[in-house]
């Protein structure tokens, strides 16, 4: 039996039109967008001038900081939705990326919903590969059988077909010729009101998830969100949000030893994500790869990521190694066997391996006054190295 239902054809015209509405949907890159005024005399003066007569829109969103799971939760639908289309910010906390758990549930509730979400479409890919396998599997041993059967009679086994990966489809005969459940008499007989009850109205639970790193972008760089405190719900300030995604590594936060600390984690993170995110880049998590981030050309709706990163800190003082408090990953000299095995699991999903070096800059050089705030963050540089896959049967020419 047919583990999934008939798979939906889309032709070239449909593939145009999603493509299309995709463009349109998420065609601005940042939350920030300049919008130009209609045609006028002004308009047409001031560009005559030099100047411009586009104005700057900012959303002004709004996110809880949540210091157990160490990000910032957007719970209003609107800043939500803006966010993730406007440069795919945060992830749905119900959802593997794109917050959809209420299109899903509403979906769910219609026997045939017009479109499918993200995690509808990969749930029907992994049943489809699933039920090629066994097909394939089915297909191999039906010809081994007749192979058995062909060299015990003395004649020759007529051609096997297997299912190729390329042409095989999904068959739906089963699917289509299972039973129908039976109807259920009514009690109150033919002329009762055979409405169905209206079914409760669904409420939005999920909420957008922010890493610390996403949200002080956002902050710090484009002023678009405001943070509020979880006790007393008001906004934060700069710099107590600098303290606080801080302070989320340190336990407990009140230790002398924590105090101006240049190799803080949140710190070698955000320099690394800065990096990429100014270079135009979309940066998401990637610990599914065994890698710090994952870089998209435009995002994760037009295409997979192609780099993997993986955050190497380098200090430029040895000295501040030995006096850290902090452990931070990869610090240390990797082997050669775990580097191997990351290598090999990015290239098997065709995206390259990129090394990371962020070196952070000594401590003996810059003042306790630039350490509590976010300007030391352009002391520290980043580097980055290309590590690919060598197969030799492959890369002759």
């Amino acid at each position: 039996m047919s583990l999934i239902g008939p798979s939906r054809h889309q032709n070239g015209q449909k593939s145009g039109a999603r493509r299309a509405e995709n463009n349109r949907i998420y065609a601005h890159p940042l939350p920030l967008v300049f919008s130009t005024p209609c045609s006028s005399f002004a308009a047409s003066l001031l560009s005559l001038l030099g100047f411009s007569a586009a104005r700057l829109e900012n959303p002004h969103c709004e996110g809880i900081y949540d210091p157990a799971t160490r990000s910032v939760w957007v719970t209003n639908e609107k800043d939500s939705t803006l966010l993730w289309r406007r440069g795919f910010f945060g992830k749905g906390d119900l959802s593997r990326s794109e917050p959809s758990w209420l299109a899903r549930q509403v979906n769910a509730r219609k026997a045939a919903g017009k479109y499918m979400t993200s995690e509808e479409m990969r749930e029907n890919r992994r049943a489809e590969r699933k039920q090629f396998k066994l097909d394939r599997a089915a297909a191999i041993a039906r010809a081994a059988a007749e192979a058995e059967a062909a060299f015990a009679e003395g004649r020759e086994a007529a051609p096997a077909v297997i299912p190729s990966g390329a042409t095989w489809k999904p068959s739906s005969s089963e699917a289509s010729t299972l039973p129908a459940p039976p109807e259920e008499e009514d009690d109150e007989g033919p002329d009762a009101d055979d409405a169905e009850p209206e079914e409760e109205p669904l409420e939005n639970i999920e909420h957008l998830q922010l890493t610390l790193q996403e949200a002080w972008f956002l902050v710090w760089n484009l002023d678009c969100l405001t943070v509020l405190d979880p006790h007393t719900n008001e906004p934060l300030t700069l710099q107590q949000i600098w303290r606080a995604f801080q302070d989320v590594h340190c336990v407990p936060p009140s230790l002398s030893i924590y105090a101006n600390r240049i190799d803080n984690p949140f710190l070698v993170n955000y320099a690394a994500y800065h990096y990429y995110r100014a270079l135009g880049w979309v940066v998401k998590g990637g610990i599914k790869f065994c890698v710090d981030y994952l870089l998209y050309k435009r995002g994760p709706v037009f295409h997979h990521a192609e780099f993997a990163i993986v955050v190497i800190p380098v200090y430029e003082d040895p000295a501040d190694q030995e006096s850290s408090p902090f452990s931070l990953p990869n610090v240390n000299t990797f082997s050669w066997t775990w580097l191997s095995t990351v290598n090999r699991v990015n290239s098997q999903v065709q995206k390259t391996l990129i090394l990371t070096y962020v070196t952070i800059p000594a401590r003996s050089r810059i003042s306790p006054e630039l350490l509590s705030s976010p300007a030391c963050l352009t002391h520290y540089s980043v580097r980055d190295v290309v590590l690919r896959r060598f197969v030799p049967a492959r890369m002759r020419d």
